[in-house]
Order: C-alpha cells, then sequence, then structure tokens
C-alpha cells in the first residue's frame, strides 16, 4: 500500500500519530491518579492535556501535522548524523570503523537536509521508503519461514525420548 498509496500512507501515519497521542493522554491521566504524591498529578495531568491536544490537532489538521512531523525525522536525521561523525572522531576507532561513521552521518545529514528542505517531497519519500522496507523484510521473512520450515525436516528435536522401550525394536 505505502509504495502504490504514498500520500494515503502519510494519512495513515498522520491518524496513527493521533491514536497514540490520545492512548498517551489516556495513560498520563491513569499515571497522575495512581500516584501517592500530589505532585506528580499535576504534571502529569499537564502531559495529558497536551497529549490530547496533539491527537486533537493530528486529527483537526492532518496536513500541517505531516508537515511537522516530517520536519521532526529531518532534525532526527541531521542530529543523528552529527552525532555518527563525533562519534567517528573518538579514541580507539580503527580507520575502516572511522570511515564508516563518517560515510553513515554525512547521509543521514545529507537525508536530513533534503526532508527538511523539501518536506511535501521528503513525507512521500519516507512513505516510499516504508513501504520499499516492509516489502524487503516481508520478503526476507518469507524466505526465512522457508528455510526453517526446510531445517525442521531434516532435524529432531531434542526433546526426543530416543530410548529404546522393552520389547519393542528400534527403527
Amino acid at each position: 500500500m505505502a509504495l502504490a498509496w504514498p500520500k494515503v500512507t502519510v494519512l495513515a501515519l498522520v491518524i496513527l500519530f493521533a491514536v497514540y497521542a490520545f492512548m498517551a493522554s489516556g495513560l498520563e491521566v491513569v499515571r497522575a491518579f495512581s500516584s501517592p504524591k500530589a505532585g506528580p498529578v499535576a504534571g502529569h495531568l499537564l502531559l495529558g492535556l497536551a497529549d490530547l491536544a496533539a491527537g486533537v490537532i493530528a486529527v483537526a489538521w492532518p496536513g500541517p501535522t505531516a508537515l511537522v512531523l516530517v520536519l521532526i525525522v529531518g532534525v532526527w536525521a541531521i542530529v543523528t548524523g552529527i552525532v555518527e561523525i563525533a562519534a567517528a572522531f573518538q579514541r580507539g576507532e580503527l580507520a575502516g570503523t572511522r570511515a564508516l561513521f563518517i560515510v553513515g552521518g554525512l547521509a543521514s545529514v545529507a537525508f536530513g537536509v533534503v526532508v527538511c528542505a523539501r518536506p511535501g517531497i521528503g513525507a512521500v519519500t519516507l512513505a516510499l521508503l516504508f513501504g520499499l522496507f516492509n516489502l524487503i523484510y516481508g520478503a526476507w521473512m518469507l524466505v526465512d519461514g522457508i528455510e526453517l520450515r526446510r531445517t525442521g525436516k531434516v532435524l529432531h528435536s531434542p526433546f526426543e525420548d530416543t530410548r529404546e522401550e522393552p520389547g519393542r525394536k528400534a527403527a
């Protein structure tokens, strides 16, 4: 679905975020009244109200919500890339490891900059990447399942009783 209809997938992700926000809101309210102290009650109720507001905004204005979610992913990619580049220069890293950290960090920063520069295209791209990932992962799981089934026919269970019963011949 994500590969065929990326815009519908973006809308579905926004709705999924709204459901998450509503659930988080309810859990914060429950947590507020299960606390033995009065101080955390107000904080949990405020977090619950913020979660409720985020869910209502996501449902009422899915377009701007998708934009904000895409920008969050873009900024996250930029920060992650910078941290990876910084990690490359830690003491004790081998040259190959440093190179991989730097290349991965640069790719992450580039992806984040592109997503932030073009959030509309970035949302569709994220949906397509999500669909492609799930397609590849699903195929991989099918191959693993076939291999496990094939292996299961060859191997014997370690829990089977291999002792001979009296009066019975071994096969």
